[in-house]
C-alpha cells in the first residue's frame, strides 16, 4: 500500500497526525513494517562490530522503531476512544504480536549485552539516567533468565496481553449493554432539563426514539444517584453499574492473577506487587501496605458516622444507591448548596477558557489558539495550538470531552506526538473525558466533579507540553506509576483558587457570577462526604493489592473479593469499592496493575505542594515558573524523588493529606 499515511512522517504542524487520510486498513500494514523495520534496525546495534558506546546502542535504539511509534500511539489512542468492530478486530490480534516484538527485542542475548557493556564514565546526568533504566528494563523483562524460563515468559506475555485486550472490549459492550431504558420522563424526576435532554438524545443515538437512555460511567457510584427521586430506578442504575463484567470478566481476572504471579516468581518476586513496587517511588510493598491500612480505621469511623447521619434523616436503613441522594440532602441541609443549582455556572466551553486555560495563563504564561483548521480523529474533538508567553509555539492541545458508546469510560490524558531533543519534536497532547453530549445547540453544563476532572487531566496535559527532555524514553508523563498522578492533582487545586473560579463560575444565559455566599457554601462543603469517599478509593485499592499479592489461585473471583475486603476491615456494604473486580479497568487492561494505591501516593506529594503555594502567593508566575523547571519539564529524566526534594527542599509530609481528608 503505496499511500499509506503512516509511511511517511506527517507533514501537519507538530507532526499532528493526518486524521483526515487515516483509515483503519492503514493500521495493520503499518504495524507489520514498522515491526519489521525496527527488529532490522536492532538487529544492525546487536550485530555491530564496534565497541558498543552510548551513541551507538542507547541512542540508536532511542530513535529505532519511528514507523512503529507512528501507527501505535494512533491505534491505541483510537481504541479507546473511537472504536468499531474493525478496530477492536485489529487490536486482537496486534496486541499479542506487540508483546512478542518486545519480548524480541528485551530477550535477544547480544543487544542486552551491548546495552550493558555502554561505559557510563563521562555521561552527562540525563544521558546516565537513560544507561539506567535500560538496563533496568532489560534486566525487569527477563534478558538474565536462562532460555527455558524465557521462552515461558514469553508464553506468558502473550497470553497476559491478549487476556487484558478481552476485558477491555468486554466491559466496553457490557457497560453500553447495560445502559438504563427509560420509558417515562416522569421518572426522571430530580434531573435537571439538560440531564433529561441528553438522555432522550443519547437514546435518539440507539434508535430508541420516545425513549431516554442513562448511560453508565465506569466508576460504581453513578453520579445520577444523587438527583433521581425514584428509588426503584435508583436501584436498577446501582445494580446494573455492580453486576457489570460478571458473566464475561469473572473468569479473566483470575487467570490475569494467575499469569502475573507466575511471571513475577518466574522473575524472583513474591508476587506481582512486589515487581511493580520494585520501579516505583514507593521504598517497598510493606511501606504501602502500612500507608492503606493506617488510613483505614478513620475512614471507615467516618463513613459509619455519615451513614449514621443520614439514617437519622430517613428514618429508615439505607442502601448503596440511597447514599448518594440523601447525602445530597444532607449537604443542602447543612450548606445550602443544590449541586443542580450550581451546574449552570460550569458550562464547558467556559470552564476551559477562563478556568482551565486562564489558570495556565496565569500561573505559566501561556496562550491558546483554537486551530478548526487542523483535524482531529473525531469530529468533537478540538485542537488547540499552545503557545508560551514570550510567543514561542509550545505544542498542541486536543480536547475529547463527550461520551459516546465508541469510547471507554474514565478519562485520561495520551501524548499523540512526544517532545524529544534527540527527535526535534514538540508534545502533542489529547485529553479524554466522557460527558454526555446534550442536543444540537443547548448548553454542556458540568457537574462540580467534571469540572474538576478537567483541571485534573490537564494538569497531565501540562506534564506532556511543558516536558524539556533529551529522549522521547523519558518524555512528559514517563515516569513512574505512583508519581504521575502527582502534577495532575496538584492542578485541580486552581479550579477552586478564588481569582481562577470568579473567573470561569459565570451563568451560562446572563454571565452573573456564581453568588459568593454560594461559592463559600460549596467550598465549606469540599469536606462533607470524604469518609465515604475515602473508603471507596481504600477498598479499591485494597481490592487491587489483594489481588496482586495473592498466594493461591482463588476459585471465585467475587467471593475472593468478598474475602479481600474483610480482611483489610474495609466491607461496607452501603460502600462498595469505587471499581469492582469484574469492571476494574485500571488495573486489568490499564497499566495499574498493583499500582492503584498510586493516587493517593501521590495525593501525599500533592497535598504538600498544595501548601508550597499558599505558602509562596499561590497563582504566581514565579511559582509557576519554579514548579514548571523542577518538576514539569523533567519529565522522566531524574528520579522523580531526587526532583521532588529539589522543587520542595525537603522529603514530602503526609500531614496535609490527612487533613484534607478529614483524618487528623
Amino acid at each position: 500500500m503505496t499511500d499509506n499515511p503512516f509511511f511517511v512522517q506527517s507533514a501537519l504542524p507538530y507532526r499532528l497526525p493526518p486524521y483526515a487520510e487515516i483509515r483503519e486498513e492503514h493500521y495493520a500494514p503499518a504495524f507489520e513494517r514498522g515491526m519489521a523495520e525496527q527488529l532490522a534496525e536492532v538487529e544492525a546495534i546487536a550485530a555491530s562490530a564496534d565497541p558498543p558506546t552510548f551513541e551507538n546502542t542507547i541512542e540508536a535504539l532511542e530513535r529505532s522503531g519511528e514507523l512503529l511509534t507512528r501507527v501505535t500511539t494512533v491505534f491505541f489512542n483510537r481504541a479507546s476512544a473511537d472504536t468499531s468492530p474493525g478496530i477492536q478486530e485489529i487490536q486482537k490480534e496486534i496486541t499479542p504480536r506487540l508483546t512478542q516484538h518486545s519480548d524480541a527485542i528485551h530477550l535477544n542475548a547480544r543487544l542486552f549485552a551491548r546495552v550493558r557493556a555502554v561505559p557510563a564514565d563521562g555521561l552527562d546526568p540525563e544521558r546516565a539516567w537513560l544507561l539506567h533504566r535500560y538496563v533496568t528494563d532489560f534486566v525487569r523483562a527477563g534478558a538474565e533468565l536462562g532460555p527455558e524460563d524465557q521462552k515461558r515468559l514469553r508464553s506468558l506475555n502473550e497470553e497476559l496481553s491478549t487476556l487484558s485486550t478481552t476485558f477491555e472490549q468486554n466491559l466496553l459492550a457490557d457497560t453500553n449493554a447495560s445502559a438504563i431504558v427509560v420509558d417515562d420522563a416522569a421518572r426522571l424526576d430530580g434531573l435537571s432539563d439538560d440531564a433529561i435532554k441528553a438522555a432522550a438524545e443519547t437514546a435518539k443515538a440507539r434508535g430508541l426514539d420516545g425513549k431516554y437512555v442513562i448511560s453508565l460511567a465506569l466508576p460504581t457510584l453513578q453520579p445520577v444517584l444523587a438527583e433521581l427521586t425514584d428509588r426503584e430506578l435508583r436501584e436498577r442504575i446501582h445494580k446494573a453499574s455492580v453486576e457489570r463484567g460478571a458473566r464475561d470478566n469473572a473468569a479473566l481476572v483470575l487467570r490475569l492473577a494467575e499469569l502475573r504471579a507466575e511471571r513475577a516468581a518466574l522473575l524472583g518476586y513474591g508476587n506481582h506487587a512486589e515487581y511493580v513496587v520494585a520501579d516505583q517511588t514507593a521504598p517497598s510493598t510493606r511501606a504501602v501496605t502500612e500507608m492503606l491500612s493506617k488510613m483505614v480505621p478513620a475512614a471507615v469511623s467516618n463513613a459509619h458516622r455519615e451513614a449514621e447521619q443520614l439514617r437519622e434523616l430517613t428514618g429508615f436503613d439505607l442502601e448503596p444507591w440511597d447514599w448518594s441522594f440523601y447525602a445530597e440532602k444532607v449537604r443542602q441541609a447543612r450548606y445550602a448548596v443544590d449541586s443542580r443549582l450550581m451546574r449552570p455556572y460550569f458550562e464547558l466551553n467556559r470552564v476551559l477558557r477562563d478556568g482551565v486555560f486562564y489558570a495556565a495563563h496565569k500561573l505559566y504564561g501561556l496562550d491558546f489558539a483554537e486551530r478548526p483548521d487542523l483535524v482531529g480523529y473525531h469530529p468533537d474533538v478540538r485542537v488547540f495550538e499552545v503557545f508560551d508567553e514570550d510567543g514561542s509555539a509550545l505544542g498542541l492541545f486536543l480536547g475529547d470531552y463527550y461520551a459516546r458508546a465508541s469510547k471507554r469510560g474514565g478519562a485520561w490524558m495520551n501524548s499523540l506526538v512526544k517532545q524529544s531533543a534527540l527527535e526535534g519534536t514538540r508534545p502533542v497532547v489529547v485529553n479524554n473525558l466522557n460527558i454526555v453530549k446534550p442536543p444540537e445547540g443547548e448548553p454542556t453544563l458540568l457537574t462540580w466533579d467534571q469540572v474538576n476532572t478537567m483541571f485534573h487531566e490537564f494538569g497531565h496535559a501540562l506534564h506532556g507540553l511543558f516536558s524539556e527532555v533529551g529522549f522521547p524514553y523519558f518524555s512528559g508523563t514517563a515516569v513512574p506509576r505512583d508519581f504521575v498522578e502527582y502534577p495532575s492533582q496538584v492542578n485541580e487545586m486552581w479550579a477552586v483558587w478564588p481569582e481562577v473560579l470568579a473567573n470561569y463560575a459565570r451563568h451560562h444565559e446572563t454571565g452573573e457570577p456564581m453568588p459568593q455566599d454560594l461559592v463559600d457554601r460549596m467550598l465549606e462543603s469540599q469536606k462533607f462526604d470524604q469518609g465515604r469517599g475515602t473508603v471507596e478509593y481504600l477498598a479499591a485499592a485494597l481490592l487491587d493489592w489483594a489481588w496482586h499479592t495473592l498466594d493461591d489461585k482463588p476459585a471465585d473471583a467475587l467471593e475472593f473479593e468478598r474475602q479481600a475486603l474483610r480482611n483489610a476491615n474495609i466491607d461496607l456494604p452501603l460502600v462498595p469499592p469505587r471499581y469492582r473486580s469484574t469492571y476494574f479497568a485500571h488495573i486489568w487492561s490499564g497499566g495499574y496493575s498493583a499500582g492503584y494505591y498510586s493516587y493517593i501516593w501521590s495525593e501525599v506529594l500533592d497535598a504538600d505542594t498544595v501548601e508550597w503555594f499558599k505558602e509562596n502567593g499561590g497563582l504566581t508566575r514565579r511559582n509557576g515558573d519554579t514548579f514548571r523547571r523542577e518538576l514539569l519539564s523533567k519529565g522522566g529524566s531524574v528520579d522523580p524523588m531526587t526532583g521532588f526534594r529539589a522543587f520542595r527542599g525537603r522529603d514530602p509530609r503526609i500531614e496535609p493529606l490527612l487533613e484534607r481528608r478529614g483524618l487528623l
